[in-house]
């Protein structure tokens, strides 16, 4: 479910305009998909390491690391894929073929990602997320790598993991400290896993907007799964969660004008035009444009490396994929809320927000849920839930209790839906997950914290091959 990029040279002259980009991602219900994104760190397994190298280490870009895994990939699987190259490096894959709509990429210390297609069933989705984990790991493990999906990476330092070179990650790199204490530690050391999600007017994106961007902390709480830093438990259950904090706030977090009673595609572009550039394509390359403002730019005053160029629709497309909120408008809705895990919990992720968001009767349950609260609560939460989780206090109770009602709704909606695969089963069946956890189960990073306290014995490394998928 990908923007076409910098590809239109149209001028970009108004608000209005850049709206109409947005609402051409609306759709009729039956054109609605599911495109799901994980990411996991890759690391040496021990029985390959050799002289000089350290078990459970970050693979190097090269050499016999993840260009040598893109490059076997795409060998393995020549009519699915095309080379996605910067400068030369190759640096993520495109789909075609049987793969058509999904992409793998690279973020910046080579965590791997896939970039699902967008699917119509969460059958669909189960069986993506297995056929990739099966193409990667026979190539990897020829490589002596493995791969974990955790949402902080448990062991190394920043400085112990490599960069990837991509010219995009370049510019965030110089320009990440000047904006907050912990955007490095978002770039190199999280993983995540998102659901994005299709609306079918303004009204239904604007409801759908504000129902998950309001319960994203709940996701996060439930898919806690990054309770170590450097080797050591930090008392935070979610420490990517917790990058986010001061990772830079003019462009991530919970922006109130999504609560404000004129949200629209409108309000959500003057928001974006406010978040501070990184970059601009031109001649195919990317040109470091980092703290330019794109509205100062637009309305014709001068910013310093903008000078002989013209704003376009192009421009403003990629800019929209520097934005980071909690949930991202493109011509989809993207759920950011959730720490990478499991291929369980993955499935879990994507299924609770399809349950909630595609059911008209369980988004109008949720929207009831949400809007008992006043939107502050919701930003607290936010603050909250990374130390305690699922146990964080909320009204009377927890955020367990609200995370049990989300569930039960998902519930709902995902039987309104009446997706049933070739026998017989039901997309609610990917909730099981999620619905122990609400029952007193532990999240995986409680989990984590057990394993570590008890049969690792403080050996946080353990982690590594316990999580391999």
């Amino acid at each position: 479910m990908s923007n076409p990029g910098a590809s239109d040279q149209t001028p970009a002259r108004t608000v209005a305009q850049l709206a109409e980009v947005l609402a051409q991602g609306c759709k009729p219900r039956d054109a609605w998909r599911i495109g799901t994104e994980h990411e996991k760190f890759g690391f040496l397994r021990p029985e390959a390491v050799k002289a000089g190298q350290q078990a459970y280490s970050a693979p190097p870009y090269a050499p016999n690391g993840i260009e040598a895994l893109l490059k076997g990939l795409q060998k393995f699987e020549p009519d699915d894929w095309t080379s996605v190259l910067d400068n030369n490096n190759i640096i993520g894959l495109k789909g075609r073929g049987e793969a058509a709509g999904a992409a793998i990429s690279l973020e910046p210390a080579g965590q791997f990602e896939l970039s699902g297609a967008p699917l119509r069933t969460l059958h669909e989705t189960a069986e993506e997320l297995t056929a990739h984990f099966d193409a990667v790991r026979p190539i990897a493990r020829e490589l002596g790598l493995g791969f974990a999906p955790l949402g902080f990476h448990p062991t190394a330092t920043r400085a112990e993991l490599p960069w990837m070179p991509k010219s995009r990650y370049a510019i965030m790199r110089e320009y990440m400290p000047k904006v907050g204490s912990m955007g490095l530690d978002m770039m190199q050391r999280t993983c995540t896993v998102q659901v994005n999600l299709d609306f079918g007017s303004e009204q239904d994106m604007v409801r759908k907007m504000r129902v998950s961007m309001a319960l994203q902390p709940v996701a996060t709480a439930l898919f806690a799964n990054s309770p170590f830093v450097e080797g050591k438990p930090n008392n935070i259950l979610s420490n990517r969660a917790q990058v986010w904090t001061d990772t830079d706030n003019a462009r991530s977090g919970m922006p109130a004008c999504v609560f404000e009673d004129d949200f629209s595609f409108e309000r959500y572009v003057e928001w974006v035009l406010d978040v501070p550039m990184y970059f601009i394509m031109r001649d195919g390359k990317m040109r470091n444009v980092a703290g330019c403002s794109f509205r100062a730019w637009m309305n014709g005053e001068r910013q310093e490396g903008l000078e002989d160029v013209t704003p376009t629709i192009g421009d403003f497309e990629d800019h929209i994929t520097t934005a980071f909120p909690d949930v991202r408008l493109k011509q989809f809705l993207e759920m950011r809320g959730a720490d990478a895990g499991s291929p369980e919990m993955m499935l879990a992720l994507s299924t609770l927000w399809t349950g909630l968001l595609y059911d008209d009767a369980a988004l109008e349950a949720a929207w009831e849920l949400v809007k008992s609260r006043p939107w502050e609560d919701y930003v607290k939460l936010r603050g909250i839930v990374p130390l305690m989780g699922l146990d964080t206090p909320w009204g009377e109770g927890t955020v367990r209790d609200l995370a049990a009602q989300m569930i039960a709704i998902a519930m709902d909606g995902l039987q309104g839906r009446d997706m049933t695969d070739e026998s017989g089963q039901t997309e609610w069946v990917y909730l099981a997950p999620l619905t122990s956890l609400v029952a007193g189960a532990p999240t995986q990073a409680e989990r984590w914290l057990e394993r570590y306290y008890g049969a690792w014995m403080g050996d946080v490394s353990r982690i590594f091959l316990e999580a391999e998928v």
